[in-house]
């Protein structure tokens, strides 16, 4: 008995190696984004969070399909997420953007790298009471993935941020907010790609992606920015139910009046 006991002890004390590997990938590419803004390379950074944000969706999804989830992976995981979408997306935007704001711009940068550090931490202590079809407040690697594609659009497009743009500030306080909102998102750990689907599913996963190929910048700019709004968009749809139902409910008469 006693072998056996230390034998599990120590499987309880060791790591899952791929989903964690995978985790660092998130965590390297958060590094490389920071030391990019720093030096001047604004598209090598961006493309290096969104990069990260692919080794984030992996590292999670691999552990939920080999049951290679832990309380240490889930630390690790937030702590490369503060790095990768909180940290280096801060950084990002205030080299590329904030900066003529001065004390305004700077506090915006904080403001976002401190409602993400907030959400990752309310997102780690509800994990066993969340329903896994929504989150809590915007994903922190969706705020990030904004900021980073708003940057490749500009480029794209063309356009310079040679001096204020209160777009781009707006849009900062708008997703710290949002990051720390108890609006509902939905999740993509409820698409489960590995089931059977109908077969327009694929033909409709097909076209999207050779949009997505034809216009990488404009189109997932566009999906995120839906994204985005997607969840104050729900809950004011939410509301005008309940008042349209109040209204129906106030019209009906009661059965004393009947």
């Amino acid at each position: 008995m006693k072998p056996e006991k230390t034998r599990k002890h120590r499987r309880l004390r060791g790591v899952y190696i791929l989903p964690n590997l995978f985790t660092s990938g998130n965590l390297f590419c958060g590094f490389f984004a920071a030391l990019a803004t720093l030096k001047g390379r604004f598209l090598h950074a961006s493309i290096a969070i969104l990069i990260a944000g692919v080794f984030d969706v992996l590292d999670g999804k691999i552990a939920r399909m080999s049951g290679a989830n832990s309380r240490f992976g889930i630390e690790y995981d937030s702590l490369a997420d503060l790095i990768s979408f909180g940290l280096a997306p801060a950084l990002l935007v205030y080299s590329w953007a904030l900066k003529p704001y001065g004390r305004v711009g700077w506090l915006a940068a904080f403001l976002f790298l401190a409602c993400g550090a907030l959400r990752l931490a309310r997102f780690n202590v509800q994990t066993a009471t969340l329903d896994n079809r929504f989150f809590k407040g915007l994903p922190i690697p969706a705020a990030a993935w904004m900021i980073a594609l708003t940057l490749l659009l500009y480029h794209r497009l063309g356009l310079r941020v040679a001096q204020e743009q209160i777009f781009i500030l707006v849009m900062i306080y708008l997703l710290a907010f949002l990051m720390v909102s108890n609006i509902r998102y939905f999740s993509i750990k409820g698409l489960d790609l590995f089931r059977r689907k109908p077969f327009k599913s694929l033909v409709l996963l097909i076209l999207c992606i050779i949009i997505v190929v034809a216009e990488p910048e404009v189109t997932l700019f566009s999906i995120f920015a839906f994204y985005v709004l997607s969840g104050p968009a729900s809950l004011l749809v939410v509301f005008w139910k309940r008042r349209a139902a109040k209204r129906v409910a106030q019209k009906q008469p009661t059965p004393s009046q009947g």
